[in-house]
């Protein structure tokens, strides 16, 4: 029985074979994706780009961001270069290796024919072997061996049928395995070496590898942010569930990601002793002086005091707190993204009762505004026509006053010799450049779609329906508008940060009960305050609307959408069973007939299931979409930026969050989202606010207005039964209480009270 037996190699030749498969399987991918390719500049592409002074100081920032790009790009192509050079070596080595016959043939190791006899064969054989013995000056030991067992083959009974049966005189070869190494790596001399290279490897470069990584990643939540400073952001939204806007730019300052004990990257100079309090002295309502932990340490002030310089666009000392301001400025928007993330958590743990303050709809939307503040380098009271390069307060004022031109939208569609006019101290540089930027900022046309998907009609919203708003997003250039008087007004949010910034004395008073509960203030007598019943009253109104109304959405101004009243915290707006819940709104309408065939619902149904197919394909394909859409003018900005979005459903009259805010990031031409939510448990008329805020640009922000008609849900049939649930009634009960009824339900807030 033939044996096994395992070997190393020991010519080397599969060893080179090895080393040349794995060397070009990574050289051949990593020369396509990393060799470093020199970007055409395209002349077109160049015009279309902004030429102010503060675009061109951007792209020295960002070309001297990368000071050692020239060495890394030189440092890959010359190990690219030589890995080739060592492919290309390899398979020199390779082609010049003679292996041995893979097939045994002693007539042609004899050179006689296969018709010879024993007579020929052993002449043949006394004559090579006086040539190929090792003992001549002409011998060789491998040759002669091969000789004498071709001779032995021919000659020799038993190994003559060894090989006719086995193809080898010596009968059936053993089974051998090898490994692709040269067999010195089990030489006894060089054991210790190879020994000690291995544990290196295996024992102390991999573990601490992965133990670095793993200490590193533990530490940050999934977009980067430290899970220390989410921790923060729960503790201060849960403290302040009315939280203002200075406010929020107070605990956005007091990021960890500032603090040098948490992030290594941080500077702290000697000249901040000095340079830091200069710079607060000239910045107003600072708040500097506030006790609370971590908001009153030096790194929170300090980066306070920069982001109030940043959106102030006061000149800061290039070597010192510029560099600060830009190191801070780039990570704020990964950290607001963050902080409305936290208030939507919150907000669903609210409603899952398992925290008493519900954070109301101002705070998340305050979190919103503070992205397209930083990127733009503005306050939110300022003008959004700030936002074009070489406007200043001089020409707006001039602007307002000669054509009330508040926005970008109505300064676009201003015929082009009314524009000039308006800007006509700028040279004929500056106003084309101007006109640019505007006509390449976004125009969103903004429409909604209600529908139940799960019901056999789905026009009808029932008590208690998971209703389906589809939104379409379309972007367009606002070049469109040029000169165009007749277009609608699409900034529906636009004027709201102003008038909270004026202090609208309405809308001072219908939330001044909430302002006088801001976090920091001292605690007040009495209790929680007054004003605790007015929501009940206002339920008890509600419930006097008429029974039917027809599903509209109308864009509307945001001092139309102002709170009204203030509802309990505790007021639920949905199923709580995931914190992933999407935003929607539905429309109403009368049912449909009821005398239909049943091969009529059957189609019916077929359709409903191939559009729900549609949209559950459509939502898995949209799992891996892409961060680009379109490049955001911002020359305060020290980063590139992409135009994203935020769209959610929110009740204006209960100050409450109904969806999570979904974050758009590749709107690029047209976008459809779908959110979703629970209707309302009780038969009534409701308002919701569909919302659309940008986390790029000021003034771009929309609303539309959607009015729900909510009917009673079907009684279930009682005679099936298979859907007895008797036995599950007290669950149904509780799953009842946490079922949202928008605050229809005056005896469910005095038992929540």
């Amino acid at each position: 029985m033939a044996g096994q037996k395992f070997q190393y190699d020991e010519s080397g030749g599969t060893f080179y074979y090895f080393v040349l498969s794995f060397l070009a399987l990574i050289l051949i991918p990593t020369t396509i994706y990393y060799w470093p390719r020199k970007k055409k500049e395209d002349n077109s592409k160049l015009k279309e780009e902004c030429q102010c002074a503060d675009c061109q100081k951007k792209k020295t920032i960002l070309a001297n961001a990368e000071p050692y790009r020239a060495l890394t790009s030189w440092t890959i192509k010359l190990t690219i270069v030589l890995g080739w050079a060592l492919l290309l070596f390899l398979t020199y080595r390779v082609s010049q290796f003679d292996y041995e016959m893979a097939s045994f043939d002693p007539f042609e190791i004899l050179n006689v024919p296969p018709t010879s006899s024993q007579a020929e064969i052993k002449k043949a054989y006394y004559r090579l072997s006086k040539v190929l013995h090792p003992d001549k000056e002409t011998g060789d030991e491998k040759s002669f061996m091969m000789l004498s067992k071709a001779y032995q083959a021919l000659t020799d009974d038993v190994a003559k049928e060894n090989y006719e049966k086995y193809g080898n005189p010596d009968g059936p070869g053993a089974m051998s395995f090898g490994i692709a190494l040269p067999s010195w790596i089990v030489e006894k001399e060089n054991s210790v070496w190879v020994l000690g290279l291995y544990g290196l490897v295996f024992m102390v470069a991999m573990p601490s590898a992965v133990g670095v990584w793993w200490y590193r990643s533990i530490r940050f939540s999934g977009d980067k942010v430290l899970l220390d400073t989410t921790q923060m952001y729960f503790y201060f939204i849960h403290k302040t569930p009315h939280m203002l806007l200075k406010r929020a730019l107070m605990v956005l300052a007091a990021s960890l990601e500032f603090d040098k004990r948490h992030n290594s990257q941080v500077q702290e100079r000697q000249s901040d002793n000095d340079e830091v309090p200069a710079l607060i002295r000239q910045l107003p309502n600072l708040n500097e002086k506030c006790k609370e932990h971590p908001l009153c340490r030096m790194y929170s002030i300090k980066a306070r005091a920069i982001l109030h310089a940043h959106l102030s666009r006061m000149p800061l000392n290039p070597e010192t707190l510029e560099r600060d301001r830009q190191f801070v400025v780039k990570k704020c928007p990964y950290l607001v993204q963050e902080m409305v993330s936290c208030v939507h958590q919150l907000v669903m743990m609210a409603y899952a009762r398992r925290v008493p303050r519900l954070p109301s709809i101002e705070t998340i939307e305050n979190c919103m505004k503070m992205s397209p503040m930083i990127i733009q380098g503005l306050w939110e009271f300022k003008s959004p026509l700030l936002q074009l390069p070489h406007l200043t307060e001089d020409h707006l004022y001039f602007m307002n006053k000669k054509r009330h031109v508040k926005n970008l939208q109505q300064f676009a569609q201003l015929k082009p010799e009314e524009s000039r006019q308006l800007l006509k101290n700028l040279s004929d540089f500056e106003y084309e450049n101007t006109m640019k930027v505007l006509g390449k900022m976004p125009l969103i046309d903004f429409s909604i779609r209600c529908e139940v998907i799960d019901d056999e009609n789905t026009n009808v919203v029932t008590a208690g329906a998971i209703v389906t708003v589809t939104v379409t997003l379309e972007r367009k250039d606002m070049k469109t508008l040029f000169g165009d008087t007749k277009a609608p007004e699409k900034q529906g949010i636009k004027d709201e940060a102003n008038e909270e910034a004026a202090g609208d004395e309405d809308e001072a008073a219908a939330a001044a009960p909430v302002k006088k509960a801001s976090a920091w203030a001292k605690p007040r007598k009495g209790g929680k305050g007054k004003g605790g019943k007015k929501p009940a009253q206002n339920q008890k109104n509600q419930k006097k609307v008429p029974a039917k109304v027809a599903a509209t959405a109308t864009n509307t101004a945001s001092e139309d959408q102002a709170a009204a009243g203030n509802s309990d915290a505790e007021s639920d707006a949905g199923n709580a069973e995931g914190s992933d819940v999407e935003s929607a709104a539905g429309s109403g309408s009368e049912d449909e007939e009821k005398g239909k065939n049943n091969s009529s619902l059957d189609d019916d149904d077929d359709e409903e299931w191939e559009r729900l197919q549609a949209k559950l394909n459509k939502r898995e394909r949209l799992e891996g979409k892409s961060r680009l859409s379109h490049t955001v003018h911002c020359p305060y900005f020290p980063e590139e930026k992409q135009e994203y979005w935020w769209t959610y459903i929110c009740d204006r009259k209960s100050r409450t969050l109904l969806t999570a805010p979904y974050h758009v990031t590749n709107l690029v031409e047209k976008e459809e989202i779908q959110l979703k939510f629970t209707a309302p448990r009780w038969p009534g008329v409701y308002t919701f606010t569909v919302c659309l805020r940008s986390d790029s640009y000021l003034g771009m922000d929309q609303q539309q207005e959607l009015k729900l008609d909510v009917q009673k849900a079907p009684a279930p049939p009682t005679d099936h039964p298979q859907w007895d649930l008797s036995e599950s009634e007290p669950e149904h009960t509780d799953q009842q209480e946490n079922l949202s009824d928008y605050t229809t339900d005056t005896s469910d807030e005095e038992d929540s009270d």
